[in-house]
């Protein structure tokens, strides 16, 4: 671990941040927050996130490229516990916040929301809340279970359409994806939210216009030439050869020593990591992923 930020000039600190190369790199209050959010759980996720914000803004880190402020937000989290399910609470569809566990979407998109939130210079966790809705839920709003955004490529595309991320799988060298997303619906039963007809039937409208939507994926083959084109801090769903869903699996991009890892929430692992190896690597080593799917985090001030 490198020295605190204290001892480095402030110009010393955002160069190695925006690199985030493998021998540096968490400024000293990140590495404090982790150590609270794995050992503190009495801690609130209010106190997390304005801890962070306020630090945040004290070192600048608003300076830092969008992508690399997200992946370095997205390492606070190292070692904090894998949780499936993070967001099924029960009663009527509500923002779930939990800074302390992490399944892997809840993951992606706490560090997306930290980042937005920290460009804007919000200093509350109010604001954060906002930009965590505004990631989580179709336009943005809640309207029960089905406003929130299940397939990830249906989330990538309703966020792109707000200018929240560029979908930039097709410029990665994407192909066509002709699938049909219907897992849902096709597993009703795994779902408990969708025991009401309407609840079932909105899903279901929105798995028929996914499909019919135009969606590309970089498939497996072609990820080596991929990697050299991903930036720090782009957001990545891997595809599924799954009957019926898109994506199995997301997390972000961290470079170390120039080479595009994985920073991901996995179940097989039980707690937030960055691969070992690169993320071609990471999806050949399991036969069920079939490519990747790549949204590119926008600055909200831009």
């Amino acid at each position: 671990m490198s020295a605190p930020h204290n001892a480095r000039s402030r110009r010393e600190f955002l160069a190695a941040a925006a690199g985030l190369t493998a021998g540096s790199i968490l400024p000293g209050f990140l590495t404090r927050v982790i150590a609270r959010a794995q050992t503190q759980e009495a801690e609130s996720d209010r106190e997390i996130c304005e801890r962070i914000l306020a630090r945040s803004k004290t070192d600048n880190l608003a300076a830092l490229p969008m992508g690399a402020l997200v992946t370095l937000l997205g390492r606070t989290f190292l070692k904090c516990p894998y949780r499936g399910g993070t967001l099924e609470e029960p009663g009527e569809e509500h923002l779930v916040v939990n800074l302390r566990q992490f399944d892997c979407v809840s993951l992606v998109e706490s560090s997306l929301a930290l980042a937005r939130s920290v460009k804007q210079g919000f200093t509350d966790a109010e604001g954060f809340r906002r930009e965590l809705q505004t990631l989580r839920y179709r336009d943005g709003v809640i309207r029960g279970y089905p406003s929130r955004l299940h397939y990830f490529t249906d989330w990538i595309a309703d966020n792109a359409a707000r200018r929240n991320v560029a979908d930039v799988t097709k410029d990665l060298g994407g192909v066509v994806d002709t699938r049909l997303v219907t897992y849902m619906t096709a597993h009703r039963a795994s779902y408990p939210r969708l025991a009401t007809a309407s609840d079932s039937a909105a899903v279901a409208e929105s798995e028929r216009l996914l499909t019919a939507r135009l969606r590309y994926l970089v498939p497996r083959a072609a990820l080596k030439a991929a990697l050299a084109l991903l930036r720090e801090g782009d957001i990545i769903g891997i595809t599924t050869s799954m009957e019926g869903l898109d994506c199995s699996h997301t997390g972000l991009v961290a470079r170390e020593r120039r080479v595009a890892k994985f920073l991901h929430a996995p179940l097989s692992g039980g707690y937030v990591q960055v691969s070992r190896g690169s993320l071609a690597e990471y999806v050949a080593g399991h036969s069920g992923m079939t490519g990747i799917v790549v949204a590119r985090p926008l600055d909200p001030a831009e």
